[in-house]
């Protein structure tokens, strides 16, 4: 970011320079762009560390380092913690529309599955039989994850604290990872302590109106296999946790938006930079060398921090007008075979990022409160890979089907959904009080038969 300030900063004492060298008759229009130019720089740092939504950073920041804590679970945790993985796209889908009709043919269990303690014989039971119960039943756990796509814990007492969640996941065989965001540090840990394992899972009042809309978690080119979402007080009203399998809406969506999907590939905007209203202000001939050096620094600074090439294209926002940068990121796979079971299923996240379904829950829910700078920033979209616009009815088909998938579940302190981060997308309902909920992200686990990169 140091870098990046300087390099504008001095180019704009370079210009300035050049200015005055060729006597060039432009006072008031050379200040105002070198004053815009130092605050791009400001924008431009504040884009890469506070839009990290989809970035990863150098091999430097990926060490967690140890810290003394009151418990030893919670210790060892933080000694070291490998990245979130590279994200498995596998070979690609050849025939999705046959592939559909045949995984229609295919029964599906429960979802999520369901565990209590009067379910395995645990009425009544203390936290330290609670935890050999998940110790001795760790493999059919693990299955039952990868088999359902998520198994919702309720009513157990061990992970009513941050240590026996802890605990939980670490006798089931989970091996946790750093959150896809560690990066820039953009998701705070829930317990406020750095290296914790254990983040906060958009718990803010700020944001208690914005519906999280269905996303597989993957950042970049790396994602989870699995998380573990824990309650540790449930929000007075609303604020249920999200669920819907991939696979169910892989089967229902149209064969003709699966076929296109899975042919063209999806392509996300990841951010949007919208500091450069002034541009507006200045002459033509100005304007565009301007405008090109700004959209040439800011792509530059974004790719040397991200491990995907991001390009940068001028647009104005759909929520204000303002004139921005947007930056797409390439082109991926819409639907996947998933790399344990060989299932297909969705893995699109249009659900959450395109800005015409957030716009039109707005309606519903009330504006997303787009206010500080990261929520500026943290805007997305999305298109097809070859960039083409999805048409309304494709939109529309994809929110139905999404939405008519989506399981209400209503968690209370001390329950815990394990699910598979590949077939299950999660979300979260808006809400109102107070609400602390966190996730850990995994690697993978025990027996997995394609270990994580």
């Amino acid at each position: 970011d140091t870098f990046k300030f300087h390099y504008c900063n001095h180019t704009a004492i370079a210009v300035q320079q050049y200015i005055s060298l060729s006597q060039l008759q432009l006072p008031a229009t050379a200040i105002y762009i070198l004053e815009n130019m130092k605050f791009t720089a400001s924008a431009l740092s504040l884009l890469v560390s506070g839009a990290a939504a989809f970035t990863t950073s150098g091999p430097n920041a990926f060490q967690v380092q140890s810290r003394q804590m009151s418990t030893s679970a919670l210790e060892a945790a933080a000694i070291e913690t490998p990245l979130a993985p590279l994200t498995v796209w596998g070979e690609g889908v050849k025939d999705a529309i046959a592939l559909q009709k045949e995984s229609k043919k295919t029964k599906k269990g429960e979802f999520p599955m369901l565990v209590t303690p009067k379910m395995v014989k645990l009425d009544g039971a203390t936290v330290e039989e609670e935890l050999a119960y998940f110790k001795e039943n760790a493999e059919s756990i693990r299955n039952n994850m990868t088999t359902s796509g998520a198994v919702h814990f309720k009513g157990f007492e061990l992970m009513k604290s941050q240590e026996g969640f802890q605990s939980f996941y670490e006798a089931v065989g989970m091996k946790p990872c750093l959150d896809p965001l560690h990066s820039v540090s953009a998701r705070p840990t829930i317990n406020g302590e750095k290296g914790s394992p254990v983040y906060e899972a958009v718990n803010k009042e700020s944001r208690k109106n914005f519906f999280i809309g269905m996303h597989n978690e993957f950042v970049g080119t790396r994602a989870p296999r699995a998380a573990a979402f824990v309650c540790f007080k449930a929000a007075e009203t609303g604020g249920e946790f999200l669920l819907a399998d991939g696979r169910r809406i892989f089967e229902e969506m149209n064969p003709a938006v699966i076929d296109k999907v899975a042919d063209k590939g999806i392509r996300y905007s990841v951010m949007e930079l919208p500091f450069f209203a002034f541009l507006d202000g200045l002459p033509e001939f100005i304007e565009k060398p301007v405008a090109s050096f700004i959209q040439g620094a800011a792509e530059f600074a974004i790719n040397s921090k991200v491990d995907f090439q991001v390009k940068l294209l001028w647009g104005q926002s759909d929520y204000d007008n303002t004139r921005m940068l947007q930056a797409r990121a390439p082109s991926q796979p819409g639907v996947i075979m998933h790399p344990e079971t060989d299932e297909p299923h969705w893995f699109c996240n249009v659900h959450s990022h395109s800005s015409v379904l957030r716009k039109k829950r707005e309606e519903t829910y009330g504006a997303e409160r787009f206010e500080d700078g990261a929520s500026q920033i943290n805007k997305s979209d999305m298109f097809f890979g070859d960039d083409a616009d999805l048409t309304q009815e494709e939109l529309e088909e994809m929110d139905a089907v999404t939405t008519r998938n989506i399981k209400y579940v209503k968690m209370s302190e001390g329950d815990v959904v394990l699910l598979d981060n590949y077939k299950t997308m999660h979300g979260r309902n808006v809400f109102d009080g107070t609400r602390k909920h966190g996730v850990a992200w995994f690697e993978g686990w025990e027996g997995m038969r394609t270990p994580p990169v």
